[in-house]
């Protein structure tokens, strides 16, 4: 019985009930229980009118007789409502369920049961969003004999059978290569075709106390959404519950690969795709902040994207571990220092492999040259709609090579005019625009045994670093460009033993704009101690003159 009979039912028996007063009544009784009627008819009418708001042109069939109860009238309205042909309303929809955080349990899953994909993707990249909202993943098929990395194969014990290499890096080699295939859509139908997402799934639960393993899956899934015809498959799998509760992590990587996820499958609000290595580290949720410009970082040599921009390591932590690949940091200083400060920005971090020997790649073959890895940066970030607003772009050591690669690139196509046009300003953190020490080093040095080809470009003497250096220069003088140098004025440590200036105060010198030194070592010079430093509070206003115009729009 739905909610309104029920009231009309109670209306009539209280109208038609026709027990005699009991004796020594009063005119005043009456009067009171006559007028208490009035009001139950007008509650009823009240809610007649409710459900039949709710229920005019059903949005689906079972709910045309659902039964209600009043305070479940919102919920059903706001399902109503998030399936409206107008995107506005729809979005609207979306924000109120996600800022409701007074609902019952089934209240939600009533919400989760019944929304359609682009409710759960709108509230999944709802900052407000209660976990309730999102529904356990389907049961995961079972596993057959021959490993996770196949699908259906015996590929992990055959790789075992080559030696006594530990189980754990034989899967992540093989990870790697799915993430490889991912980057090709044709090799993503298969993924999927075969229950890739499924078995990812299994392996992500499987690992959840090693998040490298974690990352690497989130890679894939957020290469396969790139592929809309995808994105039902990647739903009814459960993954945008995964992803709605790592959004909430801590950790930055976790958020931010969940992130570009969320953001590759919401086509509602997001019109960009992030394509593999193309980190938004602000903002990461739906927002109503108008975004008006971009900030990229591009990290160097033994950088990435997380890490390279994080606060100021320790000097005994740099001479003991300057390698290391860390797993998790809870610090990166454009996602919370710049974010806050310019909350109209969109911060975009790029991340790209490199490696200083071939010794230690795992397949040289691979190594990418300036030129090479400059066109697929531009690629990728013009995918991802760089150059569609104004832009700075922040670089350190290689990067900023990479960054005067891309300018120049863009300069020569029409069709990247915009990104040129809407460059605002470059910052350079101990850029080698002259070549870098690290490349003359001697080869007896374990990490310089077979320098990666990143390194021999550096050199002083290659022809290929001069030219870029005296065609860009030009360039940017022609554009006026806004730039600001900084350059480390002290050694850092290459493992334990080597000790060097990576980038002398000459070869960091562009030729315009100012030239700061900096009490650092090379991986430090992008690492403020604190927010009230130098360093940052030198950068933070670069980036506000350089784009005063457009925030202020």
């Amino acid at each position: 019985m739905s909610l309104a009979a029920y009231c009309v039912i109670c209306c009539r028996r209280i109208g038609t009930s026709t027990s005699p007063p009991k004796s020594g009544t009063h005119w005043r009784d009456i009067s009171i229980a006559w007028q208490a009627r009035k009001e139950l008819h007008k509650a009823a009418r009240k809610v007649l009118a409710t459900s039949a708001k709710i229920l005019r042109n059903p949005f689906a069939d079972p709910f045309s007789t659902v039964d209600i109860e009043d305070h479940e009238c919102a919920v059903w309205l706001l399902l109503r409502k998030s399936k409206s042909d107008d995107k506005t309303t729809r979005l609207e929809a979306v924000r109120e369920m996600s800022e409701t955080h007074h609902w019952h349990d089934y209240q939600y899953r009533i919400i989760a049961q019944a929304c359609d994909p682009k409710t759960l993707i709108g509230l999944a990249r709802s900052k407000e969003s209660d976990l309730r909202f999102f529904l356990l993943p389907p049961p995961l098929p079972s596993l057959k004999e021959g490993g996770l990395w196949c699908f259906g194969g015996n590929g992990l014990p055959y790789a075992e059978s080559f030696g006594e290499v530990p189980s754990a890096t034989v899967e992540m080699f093989c990870l790697e290569a799915i993430v490889k295939h991912s980057e090709i859509s044709t090799h993503c139908d298969k993924i999927e075709a075969n229950g890739g997402l499924q078995l990812l799934q299994r392996l992500y639960q499987l690992h959840k106390d090693c998040p490298k393993v974690q990352r690497n899956i989130m890679r894939v899934i957020g290469n396969m959404a790139l592929n809309e015809h995808l994105h039902s498959s990647i739903v009814r799998s459960g993954w945008v519950s995964i992803m709605a509760e790592a959004m909430k992590s801590p950790h930055i990587m976790e958020s931010s690969h969940a992130a570009r996820i969320l953001a590759n499958l919401d086509r509602e609000t997001v019109q960009e795709k992030y394509q593999d290595g193309v980190y938004v580290l602000h903002p990461q949720y739906r927002t109503s902040q108008p975004i008006k410009a971009d900030v990229l970082f591009i990290h160097g040599l033994m950088g990435a994207a997380f890490k390279t921009w994080r606060q100021q390591d320790s000097e005994q932590a740099v001479i003991e571990k300057p390698m290391e690949d860390e797993d998790r940091y809870t610090t990166c200083w454009p996602k919370t220092w710049l974010a806050k400060d310019c909350p109209a920005l969109r911060i975009i971090s790029v991340e790209y492999d490199t490696s200083l020997s071939d010794w230690r790649a795992r397949c040289p073959m691979e190594r990418k040259s300036i030129a090479f890895r400059s066109n697929e940066l531009l690629r990728k970030l013009r995918a991802a709609g760089v150059g569609d607003r104004p832009v700075v772009w922040i670089s350190h050591s290689m990067g900023g090579l990479l960054v005067k690669k891309m300018l120049l690139e863009a300069s020569a196509k029409p069709e990247m005019s915009t990104v040129i046009n809407n460059t605002r300003g470059i910052i350079f953190y101990s850029v080698p625009h002259h070549g870098s020490r690290l490349a003359e080093y001697s080869v007896n040095i374990r990490y310089l045994l077979f320098p990666s080809l990143e390194v021999k470009e550096l050199s002083k003497d290659s022809p290929a670093l001069k030219t870029l250096q005296d065609d860009f220069l030009e360039f940017a003088k022609d554009k006026n460009f806004q730039v600001l140098n900084f350059v480390e004025t002290l050694p850092t440590y290459i493992g334990s033993m080597i000790k060097l200036h990576v980038v002398p105060v000459e070869s960091a010198d562009l030729g315009i704009g100012d030239l700061i030194p900096v009490d650092v070592n090379h991986l430090n010079i992008c690492k403020p101690k604190k927010k009230d430093a130098f360093l940052y509070q030198r950068t933070l206003q670069f980036i506000r003159e350089a784009l005063a115009k457009d925030l202020e729009n």
